[in-house]
């Protein structure tokens, strides 16, 4: 009898099951520990449902474009799809900026996105817009929830679809009418694998790099999973290594073979020696304008081996597009000749021995090179998560830091989103509680989200925010200075950040001359908390 009676409560239950609630029950078996978002009325009903729900911990950002940049920080660190909940209208919009910056570093995201009730949408509604037609440029998929669907099932494959092949955002659009009704299971077709033929290239990527005699390894964003497969693949070849911005630590920096990065803000040493190879072996390297220098001559003079998900070009002598990993770990080395090339060696030896690294200012004044280079050598044995916003620190935090594992070096790279730093630094923390996380960032991109310091401060979340104030937008600054005759629009006149801090009930220290700098240091990674290092640097430094 009381079996009877336990079924009869469990059907009970299953039938008035909503799909606010199905939806949160398959979060949680897809093993969604984090939410970030922003709550308004399209989607109180999954609010309500996570309230109830105690492995799932929603963090509640103050702009919903600062709860992308979060997910996009727990992603691209614990290697998981983030996870943003948004409502409609300006809730939604308000993520775009968010949603492309995914888009362009291939960040797997999933973001639930409150619609209008399906019958409001014949007429002018409030809050209402086109949330497909929005994000199809920016977004790698969208789906719009309908009665037919079976929520679990769209939930689930939008999942699969953010997490497979070249990885993305992916958006999600639930009508508030259907949140709010009855779930119901239905039928779904279940998608079919297509099985990639390796052998098929194997025989001709061993003979172009047989024949190379200046073979070099070029390493992207789309390496993050390959890093081992790829130090195993440059000490056979014993070949020299250089990378992309976003490919910063998926191979090891402090070993003897690497140059540094490529591009226009890129090493000497590395451009040169790329520049000199007859063989580039590009990995997950999508060739953007800031990799090649915007030269569209780029590799004409040498052969280029690209591996990727993405076709990029078909002037490519061998475009092979699959899984990275999966293909180094299939390829049998003994087709490749083991070669010495001593005079490849010598010749990279004699670039590195011309290198025009930045070179340390010895003087009273504070410039982000010595910043930078102190703040790497201090903070090396915490091995830090480091994340940047965008401009010349940016630059410069990739040529001085050292990153020898991947997931390490988070920056926007495909679109240069200032503000992208502070709240991806959180979503950092969260993903990586007991590792150091660093928000490296200029005083014109902490201004673009510091109201996230109040979700730092909610959820007493340790990151160290490194200001490089320089009164102007840096990089432009640089750039009007070089081609316009120095014709600026670019002072800034800032607030005093430490007040801004004292406001939010955090700690920060400034720092205007050499001798406070290691002190400020200690004393912010000592702290036990959100920790702001303001530090006044040179204004007409240039990188």
């Amino acid at each position: 009898m009381q079996n009877v009676v336990a079924i009869k409560e469990k059907l009970s239950q299953t039938v008035h099951q909503t799909c606010a609630s199905a939806l949160v029950e398959t979060l949680v078996e897809l093993g969604v520990d984090s939410v970030f978002g922003y709550p308004g009325a399209s989607v109180l009903s999954i609010y309500n449902e996570l309230s109830k729900e105690n492995r799932i911990t929603h963090y509640l950002a103050r702009h919903e474009q600062a709860a992308i940049h979060a997910a996009e920080g727990y992603a691209r660190t614990s290697g998981k799809v983030g996870v943003v909940l948004v409502t409609s209208g300006p809730g939604f919009t308000n993520t775009l900026t968010g949603i492309v910056n995914a888009y362009t570093d291939s960040t797997p995201l999933v973001i639930l996105a409150g619609d209008v009730s399906v019958q409001d949408k014949s007429y002018k509604i409030f809050q209402r817009v086109d949330i497909e037609a929005l994000a199809s440029s920016c977004a790698k998929k969208t789906y719009l929830v309908k009665k037919s669907d079976d929520i679990k099932s769209v939930i689930k494959n939008a999942f699969e679809k953010a997490d497979s092949g070249v990885k993305g955002p992916v958006v999600v659009a639930l009508p508030r009418n259907i949140l709010e009704t009855e779930y119901r299971k239905r039928f779904c077709k279940k998608s079919v694998s297509v099985q990639f033929n390796y052998n098929y290239y194997f025989d001709k990527f061993s003979e172009l790099i047989n024949k190379a005699e200046k073979p070099i390894v070029l390493v992207g964003g789309g390496c993050t999973n390959s890093s081992e497969e790829i130090q195993k693949f440059v000490s056979k070849l014993n070949c020299p290594v250089v990378s992309t911005l976003m490919g910063i630590g998926n191979f090891p920096t402090k070993k003897e073979n690497y140059l540094g990065m490529i591009g226009i803000n890129g090493a000497y040493t590395a451009n040169a020696a790329l520049n000199h190879s007859d063989l580039i072996i590009a990995m997950g390297v999508a060739f953007s304008d800031r990799s090649t220098c915007k030269n569209i001559n780029f590799g004409k003079k040498t052969k280029i081996i690209s591996i990727n998900l993405n076709k990029i070009s078909k002037d490519f002598l061998l475009e092979i597009n699959c899984d990275i990993k999966d293909f180094l770990k299939k390829f049998d080395y003994k087709n490749i000749i083991e070669k010495n090339r001593p005079q490849w060696l010598s010749q990279v030896e004699s670039i590195k021995a011309e290198n025009t690294k930045y070179i340390i200012k010895e003087n009273n004044n504070l410039h982000s090179s010595f910043v930078l280079k102190t703040l790497s050598e201090y903070t090396k044995k915490y091995e830090p998560i480091v994340v940047t916003d965008v401009g010349q620190h940016q630059m410069l935090t990739a040529q001085f830091f050292e990153f020898n594992k991947p997931r390490k070096f988070i920056t926007s790279g495909g679109l240069g989103t200032m503000g992208f730093g502070l709240p991806a630094a959180i979503g950092a923390h969260i993903a990586n509680p007991d590792n150091l996380i660093l928000n490296i960032t200029g005083d014109g991109s902490f201004q673009m989200n510091l109201q996230e310091l109040a979700t730092c401060r909610e959820h007493n979340i340790p990151i160290k925010i490194i200001i490089m104030n320089n009164g102007y937008l840096g990089m432009v600054r640089q750039m009007q200075e070089k081609i316009y005759h120095n014709n600026y629009q670019v002072e800034m006149t800032n607030p005093d950040f430490t007040k801004i801090a004292e406001a939010y009930d955090l700690f920060a220290i400034r720092v205007t001359r050499k001798n406070e700098l290691l002190s400020a240091l200690q004393k912010a990674i000592a702290y036990n908390g959100t920790a702001i290092v303001d530090i006044m640097i040179d204004s007409f430094e240039n990188i």
